[in-house]
């Protein structure tokens, strides 16, 4: 088994896509209005749209209400990323701090809410 992709139901793909493609820093791939994904080492993010949840089943998701899932980016310098997405970050929910397991964390909600952790490891010897 692989693990292939998060994907997040909004009303807004449009907004949606562009904030994680500033985030990112890759352009997506828009496959429909309602679908587009963003292909990263590891994984893909995939955002799709309300009308795409009937085709899983009516009611199956509902945009806008995540508060279990944290969507994580590894990154190579957390303190560097803040400084340059602070200017897009309307809810900031930690500044960079270091966790005590060593990770340097960054947690921050897209604009519907979902919370979005950008980590550095602890450098190893």
């Amino acid at each position: 088994m692989n693990f292939a992709s998060v994907r997040i139901i909004t009303d807004h793909v449009d907004r949606l896509t562009g904030f994680y493609e500033q985030v990112t820093g890759q352009a997506a791939k828009r496959h429909t209005p309602d679908f587009a994904e963003i292909a990263l080492p590891g994984a893909t993010l995939a955002i799709g749209g309300t009308a795409t949840v009937k085709l899983f089943g009516e009611g199956s998701a509902e945009p806008a209400a995540n508060r279990t899932a944290i969507v994580e980016f590894r990154v190579d310098d957390v303190d560097a990323e803040f400084a340059r997405l602070r200017p897009m970050l309307d809810d900031v929910v930690q500044e960079p701090t270091t966790m005590p397991w060593g990770n340097r964390s960054l947690l921050f909600r897209d604009p519907d809410g979902t919370l979005v952790n950008l980590f550095t490891p602890p450098a190893t010897s």
